[in-house]
């Protein structure tokens, strides 16, 4: 029986995405963990019912005409749920923030820097004092006029607007312009205009070419198309626009990533020459605090920023707001992100930066009595900042809070007061809650995957360190604070980066070694010089590398229109499948019918998403099945096409492990199937939208897209924490493909957090001691015994105790 004061967060019901019809009860004042491989529904049961059932019952507590102006989730789908406080969500979202957000917007530490200037700084003599808007860049009042408090402007140039002068403007010498009818529209134009279009680009006047790629006249004239045969082509008028600004426009506002970053190639990015970078007007940068501007104490590590204003003394104004930013700054900095710079920008952040930076934030709050559900928080994390987070959250709940954390890292886990295992396997063969109690509670439920991991039952596997087959060297490493570096990475092994968050791994592997690959594989092939990098004085033993796959966690489409189906190409068979089937050939409908994104075979009424928006006013929109497809996603006469019983609407709705045997005589569709089986992802559907797909999962996909191509010369994979977002059951599956890969001949690079899958590499290469400007030192190369022992690496106690687990 509930109580108004009831001790228990009750589920009772809950059907949401994959669970089955749980029914759970959960302590309040609690460190609580939900554990259970990827898919297992613990996230469907934390977020997606107790969150979502929280803000739901908050929002109906907001005056109705608040309510249409703030986006809603919908009514998870749940019987009942008692003993619910008020909910916040610490979510690894993955849209990427704006290119204006930075450390110091997320956790608001420039709120209170810019009001340090304001009140207590040092101003030239006869100056006004000037409010804190006017020293933030993304304000009217603060921002510099001429890069619009960007710090950089853009510009083009003739040599990248017209790469082969030798063309002529018929030929395509302005690269800059669009393809298609848009090109051949500008290129009719400037006929009309009178310019020769057929001429090579270089035998054309200096002010001629200069009018056609700078104007800023955009002059309408009728164009008179020539005919071609079967055509009839009309007059019209036709609007000219220079090439600079047809690339300035695209860059600026399309919403298309590809034609931003096509249009990107063809500009040059500066410091603005009038605040040199600094984003903001002449006045703001004219005021002191410490003998510095705000723009030089936002570029400092937060570590500096606070030893700064510890000794900057001062009025009794200074001396409260300094004493309120540094109790700001430590709480960040207690998580392990003293190297971030108030100027570091939003986008540039990982996932799992961004949730401490706003974890932070929350602690400073004051809040008590509230539900916080946090996904992953040791994301990111070193072993060594781990300790710090689990502080952190230990004091969000001694000051009076329930902390619900959705978690992988059996060191968090340990700690938990409560622990709720989801499982026992995922999708349609998980959902169910095999434990809820203490962790000791966990031991005797046989079938839970966590266990062994949470126990250490087992002996850790012993594996023969592979021999190299060759070395790629870097030397005179220069990038961000990874400062004069020689590196040297083993061919034909499995190799970990390691080191505590912001010590340079991902600057190292991710951004240099890339690079410099990258630059060897655009190089021409006949060309015997390694290519030259500004990223490093020099890079021997390329040539061993025939090609670099990155496989990252970014998403694999930002519409439901992509899926699991259409990335990896299985889509393209299957559609292939149902066009030669008896009836779609008596029909005439070829494979472009059985495809829900263009007309013809799909339902107009939803436009082949399968369901409609239905707008309540000031309750939240909500999305109905489709009243026509009744969330099929195609027209009745394709559905009536069918394949071995299924039609097409119903081999979507399939899971990989479901298609795998259904497909099993397709040799084109099982090799796709078989590779995402292998990577774990076998309960996944096939038409499952890109949307719903988690950072692992992304990420694993692209892995099993790579796997199931035909593979040519020595390939070099490149992973950034591959293990992230991963159980440790699921972890092991990934571990067999990426040694599986090393076994066939190429080489694996991993920026690796995981201690397991580091005591289980070739190579280890540590970097440290700490982070930013702490860091960026190679501290130990070497098997992973060698640097278990190193002296001075933060790394290598914590590899030491993986290499002795029992």
């Amino acid at each position: 029986m509930s109580t108004p004061h009831d001790p228990y967060v009750r589920v009772r019901g809950a059907r949401e995405h994959n669970l089955q019809d749980v029914s759970v009860d959960i302590p309040r004042d609690t460190l609580t963990v939900f554990t259970g491989v990827s898919g297992s529904g613990k996230s469907s049961l934390a977020f997606g019912t107790i969150y979502a059932e929280a803000q739901r019952r908050y929002f109906e507590s907001v005056a109705p005409y608040a309510r249409r102006l703030i986006h809603q989730v919908g009514a998870p789908a749940v019987g009942e749920v008692t003993g619910l406080p008020p909910a916040v969500s610490l979510e690894q979202r993955r849209s990427a923030p704006g290119a204006r957000s930075s450390v110091g917007t997320v956790t608001t530490l420039s709120n209170f820097l810019r009001m340090l200037f304001s009140r207590a700084g040092a101003y030239p003599a006869g100056a006004e004092p000037l409010d804190s808007d006017a020293f933030s860049p993304n304000t009217a009042a603060g921002a510099c006029p001429r890069c619009h408090g960007l710090g950089l402007v853009h510009r083009t140039t003739e040599e990248l607007l017209v790469p082969d002068p030798s063309l002529s403007i018929r030929d395509g010498a302005i690269a800059a312009w669009p393809g298609a009818w848009q090109g051949k529209n500008l290129r009719d134009v400037l006929d009309a205009l009178g310019h020769d279009i057929d001429r090579p680009w270089r035998e054309l006047g200096a002010e001629e070419r200069e009018w056609i790629l700078f104007t800023d006249e955009q002059p309408v004239v009728t164009v008179h198309p020539v005919r071609e045969a079967g055509r009839i082509q009309r007059p019209y008028q036709g609007t000219y626009m220079s090439a600079r600004r047809y690339v300035m426009h695209t860059f600026a506002d399309s919403r298309s990533r590809t034609l931003r970053a096509k249009a990107e190639r063809f500009l040059t990015s500066a410091p603005c020459p009038s605040c040199h970078g600094s984003r903001l007007r002449p006045e703001a940068l004219a005021v002191t605090f410490a003998g510095r501007t705000i723009a030089e104490l936002a570029a400092l590590p937060l570590t500096s920023l606070a030893e700064l204003l510890r000794t900057a003394g001062g009025s009794e104004t200074a001396r409260v707001l300094t004493a309120d930013l540094l109790a700001r700054i430590g709480t960040v900095t207690e998580l392990g992100l003293g190297y971030l710079s108030l100027d570091r920008t939003a986008p540039t952040l990982s996932s799992g930066e961004l949730q401490r930076l706003r974890l932070a934030t929350q602690l400073r709050s004051g809040l008590f009595g509230v539900v916080y559900v946090l996904d992953e928080p040791s994301a990111g994390l070193h072993p060594a900042d781990t300790e710090s987070l689990l502080g952190v959250l230990g004091r969000l709940k001694e000051a009076g809070n329930s902390v619900f954390v959705v978690e992988h890292q059996m060191d968090v886990v340990r700690r938990a007061d409560w622990l709720v295992d989801v499982g026992p396997l995922a999708g349609e063969h998980g959902g169910r809650v095999l434990h809820s109690g203490p962790p000791a509670g966990l031991a005797g439920v046989a079938e839970s995957a966590t266990r062994r991991f949470l126990f250490d039952e087992g002996p850790a596997p012993v594996r023969e360190v592979r021999a190299p087959s060759g070395w790629l060297r870097l030397d005179g490493v220069d990038r961000h604070n990874v400062r004069g570096v020689d590196a040297a990475f083993p061919l034909g092994v499995f190799t970990a980066v390691t080191g505590v968050s912001g010590s340079g791994k991902s600057t190292l592997a991710g951004q240099v070694l890339a690079g410099v690959l990258a630059d060897r594989q655009a190089a021409p092939a006949d060309r015997a010089a390694e290519p030259p990098t500004a990223w490093c004085r020099s890079a021997r033993g390329l040539a061993a590398v025939d090609r670099l796959v990155q496989v990252d966690q970014r998403p694999i489409g930002r519409t439901p229109r992509s899926n699991l189906a259409t990335y990896t190409g299985l889509f393209d068979v299957v559609r292939k499948l149902f066009a030669a089937t008896d009836t779609a050939r008596e029909r005439g409908y070829k494979a472009g019918r059985f495809s829900f994104n263009v007309s013809g075979g799909r339902c107009e009424t939803c436009q082949g998403e399968g369901f409609v928006s239905v707008e309540l006013l000031f309750l939240p929109s909500t999305y109905a099945p489709c009243p026509d497809c009744h969330g099929a996603r195609y027209n009745p006469r394709t559905l009536e096409v069918t394949l071995r019983g299924l039609d097409i609407a119903q081999v979507l709705d399939l899971t990989v492990e479901s298609a795998a045997a259904f497909f099993a005589d397709t040799p084109a569709a099982e090799r796709s199937l078989r590779t995402l089986l292998d990577v774990g992802l076998g309960y996944l559907r096939l038409g499952q939208p890109a949307t719903e797909l988690s950072g692992g999962e992304a990420q694993r996909i692209k892995l099993a897209a790579e796997l199931q191509r035909a593979r040519r010369g020595h390939t070099l994979y490149l992973l950034d924490e591959p293990t992230t977002g991963l159980h440790p059951a699921d972890v092991e599956v990934l571990m067999r493909q990426l040694h599986g890969l090393v076994d066939a001949g190429s080489t694996v690079v991993v920026v690796e957090h995981d201690m397991a899958v580091v005591a289980g590499a070739d190579w280890v290469i540590d970097l440290g001691p700490g982070g930013g400007d702490r860091g960026g030192r190679i501290m130990a190369a070497g098997t992973p015994a060698e640097v278990a022992r190193a002296a001075g690496s933060r790394t290598a106690p914590y590899l030491a105790a993986a290499l002795r687990r029992p």
